[in-house]
């Protein structure tokens, strides 16, 4: 049985809560939790400080312990954790990424608005439904050989735009460029090949989705102009992660990385935890395992934005590039990177996990397109599919107190089973129906599983972000038709 935590939250703020070490024995570094006293009581019914507790025991961790407002209970690390580790005597931690490796998000924007479009959402969404396979273990309409396969772990999005599934300028907004170097694809299982062999451009399950929405509400109209956006324009939003490839891979590295605590002499108080050197035969097959399943992502949501262009051409009778369709940003919330950041005034190389956590990185930083560099890098939050989703754009003060890192959705409230017990006598269809938003979906508890009341207010983590100056606000945009796994 889980222990309760038996821990303070210290107020240090309006938007940060501090677990310091001194508190807890074994703890390296102090944890931090950016949050407000609205969400404070589900930090502690959800238990989830214990877990940021927890990671600050990681060898080499740097700093702090850090958790994001959207903060809830995961595999090891809370989803909403950050940890930056030293790689010379650090380690690198599954849990610290998670199952869906390199879970995220990317936008699209078109120039079309609501008015023009609305007539034609039940067409597009139909489309998309047929074209973007959804649902636990269903497969795309590609089928991979293994060599084939390869390629798409060692290139990502490359491997996809140079097969003909996008256009040359999408990688240039994608984050690392949608590929990661040091993949090792030898490594990786068969079964995890064979898994993955049959569902690039497909969607999944759970929280993923792909929304059609509108821009509702601009914040910073000059910032608004880098993205060419407009109140009542029509954007794209897909929501997607690794599928089953990842997922077996991640399993796999659990088995072989289960015994490395004890090989290492590492005290660690949770097994979910499980750790290796990062320069260790385990961390770099790990790490090599994931950088794969990283780029197999990346391709996966180029993939499927290929075929969002070939749904909206078909549909309103229009070339893509007509209708605009540009790629804003593709960001990864659920990875582990070797980054640069400034500690004690020495710029360090530290390897970030981010577990469901999206990179902010500030104007001027290198590592954004020169598009951006004026403003920022984008972030984009979404929320449920009831309420809304935030563009965003990151700020140095996140990479001096956060590195580099802000929210990544609303965060849930409610387990699956607890939003199904509870929506018992609801149909979630009408109610999106009544306010205005069409829906296509697989699974029969699909949309009790992710009713907009089972997460926290959108709106609220954004404002939290934002004040807390970790990323900055530049458009909510609200779903008109979704698509869901």
């Amino acid at each position: 049985m889980t222990p309760r935590w038996q821990g303070k939250l210290e107020k240090l703020d309006e938007n940060r809560f501090l677990i310091r070490k001194e508190t807890i024995p074994g703890m390296l570094v102090d944890g931090i939790i950016y949050s407000d006293d609205r969400l404070k009581q589900h930090l502690l019914n959800d238990n989830t400080p214990l877990q940021v507790s927890n990671v600050a025991f990681l060898p080499g961790i740097q700093k702090y312990s850090l958790a994001m407002p959207d903060i809830h209970w995961g595999y090891g690390f809370p989803i909403g954790g950050v940890a930056a580790i030293d790689p010379e005597y650090g380690v690198v931690s599954p849990g610290g990424v998670g199952y869906d490796i390199n879970c995220g998000v990317r936008m699209l924007t078109t120039n079309l608005f609501y008015s023009e479009t609305k007539k034609y959402l039940s067409k597009l969404l139909t489309q998309l439904f047929e074209n973007i396979p959804c649902g636990l273990g269903r497969g795309g309409l590609i089928r991979l050989s293994k060599k084939n396969l390869i390629g798409v772990c060692r290139n990502g999005s490359y491997w996809a735009v140079q097969n003909g599934f996008g256009w040359d300028e999408d990688v240039d907004f994608t984050e690392e460029n949608g590929r990661l170097d040091g993949a090792e694809p030898e490594r990786i299982s068969d079964y995890a090949f064979k898994r993955g062999s049959a569902q690039l451009g497909s969607l999944g399950s759970g929280n993923h989705f792909l929304e059609i929405q509108k821009v509702q509400k601009i914040f910073d109209t000059e910032k608004a102009k880098y993205f060419n956006l407009e109140e009542g324009m029509i954007t794209v939003m897909i929501h997607s992660g690794s599928r089953g490839f990842g997922h077996q891979v991640c399993s796999d590295s659990l088995k072989f990385m289960r015994n490395a605590p004890e090989k290492y002499g590492f005290k660690i108080p949770d097994k979910q935890l499980a750790c290796a050197p990062i320069n260790s035969e385990e961390g770099k097959a790990y790490l090599g395992e994931m950088n794969s399943a990283a780029n197999y992502a990346w391709a996966n949501r180029q993939v499927m934005t290929h075929f969002v262009r070939e749904s909206f051409a078909k549909v309103l009778k229009k070339k893509s590039d007509e209708l605009g369709l540009k790629l804003i940003y593709d960001v990864a919330h659920n990875i582990a990177k070797f980054e640069e950041f400034e500690i004690d005034g020495i710029k360090k190389r530290l390897l970030v996990h981010r577990k469901g956590a999206t990179r902010a990185f500030g104007p001027g930083n290198k590592n954004i397109p020169a598009k951006y560099k004026p403003i920022g890098q984008p972030v984009l939050i979404p929320g449920d599919m009831g309420t809304a989703s935030y563009l965003m754009v990151g700020t140095e003060k996140a990479e001096l107190e956060t590195f580099g890192s802000t929210a990544h959705g609303a965060g849930r409230m409610l387990s699956r089973a607890a939003a199904v017990r509870q929506t018992k006598d609801r149909s979630i269809r009408e109610e999106l129906s009544a306010k205005g938003i069409i829906v296509r979906y697989r699974g029969k508890k699909t949309l009790r599983e992710e009713m907009p009341d089972a997460y926290k207010d959108i709106d609220l983590i954004a404002e939290i972000v934002d004040r807390a100056g970790l990323s900055k606000k530049i458009a909510r945009l609200v779903p008109l038709a979704v698509l869901k796994g």
